[in-house]
């Protein structure tokens, strides 16, 4: 596994066109969310956003980048909350370039975090029958199928429901 460093913070209203493009790369036309439906997912009440950073004080050269340099995002998770136990993860993006280094499990791992201190029972998401990268990853986080959603995505493909407990937290093995 490729290492990448990086650090997870809340959402600032300055990643927000960041955070849009990387939707952008991360999912095809029509699944991709636009600047709108995004922004709506980031402010509905019971929502919180999680975005990584590349380190700053770790520069790809291996030199010190300065305290004005922007890090760069490396991915996001958008989770909302209801007011009856349940957590729901919108989305998870994460740059080809960070894939396969750990992030997209810490991102999942801060959203559930999160959602267990609001007392959410369990967490659903949504992924896309063909995606199989998506299907294996959340499998190996404990997520099950519930259901498919038939017809799910805009051109007609369908969509698998996961969930996860989140009040049950198995010993480690």
């Amino acid at each position: 596994m490729a290492t990448v460093s990086y650090f997870l913070r809340y959402f600032h209203i300055d990643y927000f066109e960041a955070l849009w493009r990387i939707d952008q790369q991360c999912f095809a036309a029509g699944i991709s969310y636009s600047r709108p439906e995004l922004s709506a997912y980031m402010r509905h009440p019971g929502s919180f956003t999680v975005v990584a950073e590349a380190n700053p004080s770790v520069a790809t050269d291996g030199q010190s980048q300065s305290p004005s340099h922007r890090p760069e995002i490396l991915g996001f998770v958008v989770a909302h909350a209801n007011h009856h136990g349940a957590g729901h993860i919108i989305t998870i993006d994460v740059l080809p370039s960070a894939r396969r280094t750990g992030l997209g499990s810490a991102l999942l791992a801060a959203s559930e975090e999160r959602l267990r201190a609001v007392r959410c029972r369990y967490v659903r998401l949504e992924t896309a029958v063909n995606n199989g990268a998506a299907i294996a990853f959340y499998k190996r986080h404990r997520y099950q199928l519930v259901k498919t959603l038939p017809h799910y995505y805009p051109d007609g493909l369908d969509a698998f429901v996961l969930q996860k407990d989140l009040l049950f937290v198995p010993p480690d093995r």
